[in-house]
């Protein structure tokens, strides 16, 4: 792939209008932005193609519109907190009411050298996910008038085969932005010539979201903790009863036969011991506090939902970190929001902080319960900005948006 500093040296960037995708997809509270973390990471690409006197065009979606404008999903939030966290005068943020549309030209046209613009979101056009060629490619023309040159630079987009992700990059000079080139560059490390141990921690709701890189670590990995809610049809699998736990019983033959394929290629399954659990499911908005309850895995009573590891568990899987080279971790291993069931994930992060290994967080929630805890995110390796793309490039998938780039 080709870089910033490329299209630097090609003429590609002073005076020139750049296109710039980024991954703002941000919680929002209402209008309150809960965690900026996308759009910091979005910032030093954002920042150097300023600095070198590009017109910058920055476009991103947020949350999933249904291909029309709604004024929940809107990136007015995002353009204001993008304008505080590039300063003022020059990298002022101007923002656009539409994507390809009166506002968008009229904003583009009146940029100048070393300003920069946002676009609404681009799903507010059903062209940007659309499954048609045609559609999309009709919507990428649009958006390809707004500018001369391309940088990609959503990573947590680039698993998705979207017109600004994909069609773009064909119908302009291209290159990937720093954030991309850094979280790939990452990647290889967890599937290239890795130091070992090589340990992996996965967490979550769903068994079903992880089957894939599981599958493919199995042939890499010297050791896998699971925990969350997934970690019930493990246990299940297992002989366990689980009470009222999130279960996946169609997934519990996969399962097994992991835990075979495992034990027959010497990879270690670190599984919970004991869980932290309740009668009823917290409340997560008022965060009132719950009564929970503490069993062994082979315990767990009938009326209860396990939401977290316990105690004992916390302190296997530190062991069980600690002499690990590289680690990496995507799922918090409990419902980290409410701070009765917050330990185990938090124990886990503070794992990855004491070891001497190389650590990445991989995006999605776990990256928002480094935030969330109160850690210091500069105490781990990296934090990714995309969870389904990390897993996806685990999993050893073609990612649309990185192909797009390397043409």
């Amino acid at each position: 792939m080709k870089t910033i500093d490329d299209l630097i040296s090609e003429g590609r960037i002073a005076g020139k209008r750049v296109f710039v995708r980024a991954d703002l997809n941000v919680p929002l509270d209402g209008e309150r932005i809960t965690d900026d973390g996308r759009i910091r990471a979005a910032v030093p690409t954002i920042t150097k193609l300023a600095e070198a006197g590009a017109k910058v065009i920055v476009a991103s979606h947020l949350g999933r519109p249904k291909g029309e404008p709604d004024p929940k999903f809107s990136l007015a939030p995002v353009a204001a907190r993008l304008g505080e966290l590039l300063g003022e005068g020059r990298h002022e943020v101007v923002f656009a009411a539409d994507t390809v549309g009166e506002s968008a030209a009229a904003t583009v046209a009146g940029l100048a050298d070393g300003q920069v613009a946002l676009l609404e979101n681009l799903r507010f056009n059903a062209g940007e996910t659309s499954k048609d060629d045609a559609e999309r490619g009709a919507f990428a023309d649009r958006l390809a008038e707004l500018a001369d040159t391309y940088v990609g630079d959503g990573f947590g987009a680039v698993h998705r085969k979207h017109a600004s992700v994909y069609d773009l990059p064909a119908r302009l000079p291209h290159a990937a932005g720093g954030l991309i080139a850094t979280e790939v560059g990452v990647l290889k490390k967890l599937t290239e010539d890795v130091s070992r141990p090589y340990a992996v921690v996965l967490g979550g709701s769903k068994v079903s979201d992880k089957l894939g890189v599981i599958d493919h670590l199995l042939d890499k990995a010297d050791r896998i903790l699971v925990g969350g809610g997934m970690v019930f049809t493990f246990l299940k699998a297992q002989g366990h009863e689980v009470g009222k736990s999130l279960l996946q019983e169609d997934q519990i033959p996969v399962v097994k036969e992991y835990l075979e394929r495992a034990k027959a290629k010497g990879v270690e399954f670190v599984l919970p011991v004991d869980v932290v659990g309740a009668t009823e499911f917290p409340d997560l908005k008022t965060k009132a506090p719950s009564s929970p309850v503490n069993a062994p895995v082979d315990a767990i009573p009938a009326d209860v939902i396990g939401l977290d590891i316990g105690p004992e568990s916390r302190e296997l899987f530190a062991a069980k970190l600690a002499d690990a080279a590289t680690i990496f971790w995507n799922g918090p291993m409990g419902v980290f929001e409410h701070p009765d069931y917050a330990d185990g994930t938090r124990a886990v992060a503070q794992a990855l902080i004491d070891s001497d290994a190389f650590t990445v967080v991989g995006g999605g929630d776990s990256a928002a319960a480094v935030r969330i805890l109160g850690f210091d995110e500069n105490a781990f390796g990296h934090i990714s900005t995309g969870g389904g793309a990390s897993l996806e490039y685990l999993e050893g998938k073609t990612l649309p948006g990185l192909a797009a780039l390397e043409k």
